[in-house]
């Protein structure tokens, strides 16, 4: 049960990595070492606010910034941007020029009469006035570094570009240029890009041009929030992100429309109504629109009527010289070529605008048009339903088959919205068909994520029906779209087990949910486990094969956390024939649940091999919230089988899913916490777990609530704050143990906890925690998980100062997880195994233990830990470090010092990281000169332990 709350907005999360701070630092970085930066994008992007952003961020960290933002009428105006550029320069830096330059300089800024004669725009004097410019900032870059920045730099007058064009081929290291260029909102399909070569030659070299990327959900979500324009519903959101293309100015013309409409009285539109398109908006598309020849104009419009334009269709609608026509949109940005035979539009305007805004008869024509052409039952039906007034049973079936189809393909969505249509345009004959269709419609609205659309049909229904079953029907849809935050929904189940009263089809999916309500929000996995297997039996004595399925699957689940002996047994009824392939596919299904049992007994190959079978098939055809959670747990397979870079491709592909979905997001963080912890960073890891935690409590969901905890104790044990760690692994271990946890492997938090315990010095504690779970996994046969436990005993001897105890245990338990397939568990009691051994004065046995951890940390793509055992494994040969608060480090260093000393501690060279940052190897050397003497670091071993270091708390 994964749904998320939809009444508030939870997407924005400052504190989460984001895109544009990664956009941000990489400019910074480049910036420092000298060089130019040209940042790219169409109008809206947010190109501005980032070269405001960055302009101010270097002039803290002390570079002289001298600005200027051109208007499209300064084009005309000689020096304008030049005058705007200097307007703060003083007449300091001009006493150092002779009389004619002074003259020269003075007469082109305004600030005094021209020498007769003199034309700074050409001839000599022009090359006088270039010269002047460069001696005054050759002035101004001796007292700090330079930075001159240029918005919109399109509109810059030609002879201030012809003088930045000799500057930037005759400065030194210590000036740098930031330019902004705007780009059309959709390119030519073919030519060059528009001013982007002429604007890089007025930056330094070296330079690096960097496209401003749209906007994820989240970011915009920010956007919204900052303005004031939340809270949106999640799904509306990601509506407003997708009808704006990521552009955070698009989406806030949309949502002030949208607000506009509301203040008027208008309701919501849900997700098969369009949006509000303000003139600001819509202007500007029907400019590019009516530029077209009429028989493009024509074939965009009817392109736009379709569901799924390709240019066959298209021309059996009429359009005879379709494949002409369609050529001609591409080339002016409109449309986009084929893909996979269906043309798409770069702007997800045009379809809107056109909608909106061409006459009714011309849309009802290409509807006509489309409707006689289409062989596909989806195009067939949409069209014939905008051709339809009023209830009509022909074209209701028609929508019903319609959506029939849209869902055998695998688009809940748009099976969904003509399952509302079919229903619409069923009559009110008092038959229950037209209900039963709205409440189909409901289902595949939660199969699509659109909670909201699924709420409103179930309620919808709620006020008109009379039969129990479809009362109760609509009763389950209002249960499922609560998803996480289940708390918010205890109310409906006395209503709907009223309605449901003695009929044991009703009642079975109904203790199905309550299972899942005592486990989410009551904390105990027995009660819901007794819950679940009532509903398996009410389900088998009504003959409703999906609920009994799903009831069992719950069961076995409830079963291996409880550490009951029957939960094989369970697992193997609910994977006997009969099946269902609904259940079969879910991932609260059995095949889900197959791999999790794989899982606890240290078969991992077997647990993939199911897992990825079942994210294929969702892949192709499953509902986004099934797919999210099906790459979460894939995410946390690989990370287990020391795969790093696929873990965290498949926990950032479940981020997005769930943003775009509208899902609650505490589940996908939580999986980008560990990736991120593995093979990313743990600065990102601790983002990405506090998100989870945070996403959890506000659902008050006490299912992933201590799995968030134990990520986020995790990492702050890795970075050795033992004492915040204990107290978050604490907190989980109460938790778990509350809800009833008996099989160690289910949750394995029980080795970190105990590790965090004894460094932090509460060594009886910690061996009490081993003691209770060694007790468990060795009842229940849990080899991988006795491993990681002889590992924490071997940290508590090692706490009691028996080092060589703890190293024999070291050695055992390092041998025991390899055998039993965990290479990153392996490599991390290899380096705690190295400790020990150097701390017994066995440097040779010391350094082999470090370089078996970095070989496996290196093959597994674990970038943190690759750079953390280079440090421990060179630490014997160097004298010993004043104490340096690991988190303070960065504040003494420049940016680029900073991006440098960081690439140093991941092991790369001075060459590969000149390469990385695009800066010279001087540069670079010249950077880590500086940070050797700022952090008091005498070599790359001694940068890397500071970098790597953490105080311990």
């Amino acid at each position: 049960m994964t749904r998320s709350r939809t009444d508030r907005l939870r997407t924005a999360d400052s504190r989460a990595p984001g895109s544009r701070s990664a956009l941000r630092g990489a400019a910074r970085a480049h910036l420092e070492g000298g060089g130019g930066v040209l940042l790219t994008g169409p109008e809206g992007i947010g190109r501005s606010t980032t070269v405001s952003q960055l302009a101010d961020e270097l002039a803290e960290r002390g570079h002289r910034v001298l600005r200027c933002a051109p208007a499209p009428s300064d084009r005309d105006s000689p020096f304008l941007g030049l005058i705007d550029l200097l307007a703060g320069v003083g007449d300091a830096p001009l006493t150092g020029l002779d009389a004619r330059e002074r003259a020269v300089l003075e007469g082109a800024l305004l600030r005094g009469t021209p020498p007769a004669g003199a034309d700074p725009t050409t001839g000599r004097d022009a090359l006088i006035l270039r010269i002047a410019v460069r001696k005054v900032l050759a002035a101004l870059a001796a007292t700090g570094p330079l930075l001159l920045v240029i918005d919109d730099v399109q509109w810059l007058d030609e002879p201030t570009a012809r003088v930045l064009l000799f500057l930037a081929r005759r400065t030194g290291p210590r000036y740098a240029v930031l330019a902004a260029l705007r780009t059309p909102p959709a390119p030519p399909a073919e030519g060059p890009r528009p001013d982007r070569a002429a604007a890089r030659e007025l930056c330094p070299q070296p330079v690096r041009t960097l496209p401003v990327e749209p906007m994820t959900v989240r970011e915009i979500a920010d956007v919204l929030d900052a303005h004031g324009d939340a809270p949106w519903p999640q799904r509306l959101i990601a509506r407003l992100h997708e009808a704006g293309a990521g552009n955070p100015r698009t989406a806030l013309e949309l949502a002030a429309a949208l607000h506009e409409a509301v203040s008027s009285g208008a309701p919501l539109p849900d997700s098969c109504e369009p949006l509000p398109v303000p003139e600001s908006l819509s202007r500007p598309v029907l400019d590019r629109v009516e530029a077209l020849p009429a028989r493009a104009r024509q074939v965009l419009l009817t392109a736009s009527a379709a569901v799924r334009p390709t240019v066959e269709l298209l021309r059996r609608a009429g359009c005879r010289y379709a494949e002409a026509d369609v050529d001609t949109c591409v080339r002016h940005g409109l449309l986009r070529a084929p893909d996979h035979g269906t043309l798409g539009f770069p702007d997800p305007l045009t379809p809107m605008v056109l909608a909106a805004r061409t006459p009714y008869a011309l849309r009802m024509d290409a509807h006509r048009a489309l409707a006689g052409a289409a062989d596909d039952p989806v195009e067939r039906a949409h069209h014939l339903a905008r051709l339809t007034a009023g209830p009509d049973p022909a074209v209701a079936d028609r929508l019903a088959e319609a959506a029939a189809a849209a869902r055998r393909r695998g688009t809940p969505g748009t099976a969904a919205r003509f399952g509302r249509l079919a229903a619409q345009y069923t009559p009110a004959d008092g038959t229950p068909t037209g209900i039963g269709r709205r409440l189909t419609a409901a289902e595949d609205g939660l199969d699509a994520g659109d909670f909201d659309f699924a709420r409103q049909l179930a309620y919808e229904v709620l006020r008109e029906a009379d039969r129990p079953a479809d009362r109760v029907r609509a009763w389950n849809v209002v249960l499922d779209s609560s998803g996480q935050a289940m708390s918010e929904v205890a109310d409906v189940f006395p209503e709907a087990v009223r309605d449901a009263g003695r009929d044991p089809g009703l009642l079975a999916p109904l203790h199905y949910r309550m299972s899942w309500h005592a486990w989410m929000v009551g904390g105990s996995a027995r009660r819901a486990r007794d819950h679940a297997a009532r509903a398996a039996g009410l389900a088998a004595r009504a003959g409703d094969r999906r609920t009994e399925v799903l009831a069992l699957t719950q069961q076995a689940a409830l079963e291996l956390f409880l550490g009951l002996p029957g939960a094989e047994a369970t697992l193997a009824a609910s994977l006997a024939a009969p099946h269902d392939a609904y259940a079969m596919s879910h991932h609260n299904g059995p095949i889900y649940l197959k791999h999790r049992f794989h899982l606890a007994q240290d078969q991992l190959d077997e647990a993939r091999a199911e897992l990825r079978t079942l994210v294929y098939t969702l892949r192709q055809r499953g509902s986004a919230d099934c797919l999210s959670q099906c790459l979460i747990g894939l995410a946390q397979l690989e990370i287990q089988r020391g795969r790093c870079r696929q873990a965290l491709s498949m926990a950032r592909q479940s981020l997005r899913i769930a943003e775009r979905a509208g899902l609650s997001q505490g589940p996908a963080w939580y999986a980008v916490a560990l990736a991120e912890t593995a093979g990313g960073s743990l600065s990102q890891a601790l983002a990405a777990a506090e998100a989870a935690r945070r996403h959890s409590e506000d659902d008050d969901d006490r299912l992933f609530l201590p799995r968030a905890l134990h990520a986020e104790g995790r990492i702050r044990l890795f970075s050795g704050r033992y004492g915040q760690a204990a107290r978050l692994l604490r907190r989980t271990a109460e938790m778990e143990s509350a809800q009833g946890q008996g099989d160690p492997a289910a949750r394995r938090w029980h080795a970190d906890l105990a590790e965090a315990l004894a460094r932090s010095g509460a060594v009886d504690e910690a061996e009490s925690v081993i003691g209770r779970a060694r007790a468990q996994a060795v009842r229940l046969g849990r080899t991988g998980v006795l491993a990681t436990l002889d590992r924490a005993a071997a940290t508590a001897a090692e706490e009691r100062g028996r080092l060589g105890a703890a190293a024999a245990g070291y050695e055992d338990a390092a041998a025991r997880l390899r055998a039993a397939g965990y290479p990153l568990e392996e490599a991390r009691t290899r380096v705690a195994l190295g400790r020990v051994r150097r701390r017994l004065g066995d440097e040779g046995a010391s350094r082999t233990a470090f370089a078996q951890a970095l070989r496996v940390f290196t093959a597994a793509g674990a970038r943190a830990w690759v750079a953390g055992v280079r440090a421990e494994r060179d630490r014997g040969e160097e004298a010993p470090l004043p104490h340096l608060d690991g988190s303070a480090w960065p504040e003494r260093l420049s940016s680029t010092e900073r991006s440098v000393v960081t690439r140093v501690a991941q092991g790369a060279t001075n060459r590969e990281i000149a390469a990385g940052l695009t800066l010279s190897v001087k540069t670079v050397e010249a950077a880590l000169t500086r940070a050797y003497r700022k952090l008091g670091a005498k070599s790359r071993v001694e940068i890397t332990r500071i970098v790597m270091a953490r105080p311990a708390t």
